[in-house]
């Protein structure tokens, strides 16, 4: 089986495009891979901007403001067989485009490159071959994020901020992540579990849930 049909586990169900999601950049030099994540991503009623290399993906952020999350692949040309040009890209995003969030989607050197790009400001890391699944709960993950943090800078609050280093290792940053979103959504609604649970677009179960995982009571508010 060809890499190009690995990398999405699973056919896609071809399923009407709703209204759209979001803007995702997708930075990918494999013109197949791109096209089947692409329509992949459209699928899921998401608007797609398209780059194959970091100053082609420069230029997409320049020209397109409402993208809110990015796709990348840490392999690009022309040195498609490191991950110079990818953690590269990652570092001028992270400091020109605070509010992108950055998934790394990416078959290079799986733990070490995961760490690299958490250190260098990507949000979450996906190895391939990565199910359509996966990709698209990363992708609502990330958006969830980004709509919080633009909420919270429009009360005048702080970023949401992570402070798991990147030596703890991917798990680390993720569940602290988690930690911090249902944390603070929990204390804007008051510890409703029913209105947290409808903000974060999960079921009010699964706010127990993480309650009891990160040992969260109502005194905590």
């Amino acid at each position: 089986m060809s890499k190009h049909v690995d990398l999405l586990e699973g056919e896609i169900q071809d399923t009407s495009i709703a209204a759209s999601k979001g803007c995702t950049l997708l930075v990918e030099d494999d013109p197949v891979l791109r096209m089947m994540l692409r329509n992949m991503l459209e699928l899921e009623g998401y608007e797609v901007a398209e780059a194959e290399s970091r100053p082609d993906a420069l230029n997409k952020l320049t020209q397109q403001q409402q993208i809110a999350v990015a796709i990348v692949d840490l392999g690009l040309p022309p040195v498609a067989h490191t991950t110079l040009e990818g953690l590269a890209l990652i570092h001028t995003m992270s400091a020109e485009h605070q509010n992108i969030k950055i998934i790394v989607l990416t078959g290079q050197d799986e733990e070490q490159s995961a760490l690299e790009a958490i250190r260098e400001g990507a949000f979450d890391f996906l190895s391939k071959p990565a199910s359509s699944e996966k990709i698209v709960a990363a992708i609502q993950r990330a958006f969830l994020f980004h709509r919080k943090e633009q909420d919270m800078l429009a009360d005048g609050q702080a970023r949401l901020q992570l402070s798991a280093r990147y030596t703890d290792g991917l798990k680390a940053v993720r569940e602290e992540a988690e930690e911090k979103l249902v944390r603070q959504v929990l204390k804007d609604t008051g510890f409703n579990i029913y209105k947290s649970a409808e903000k974060l677009g999960i079921k009010r179960e699964s706010i127990y849930y993480f309650m009891k995982k990160f040992q969260i009571t109502r005194d905590d508010n």
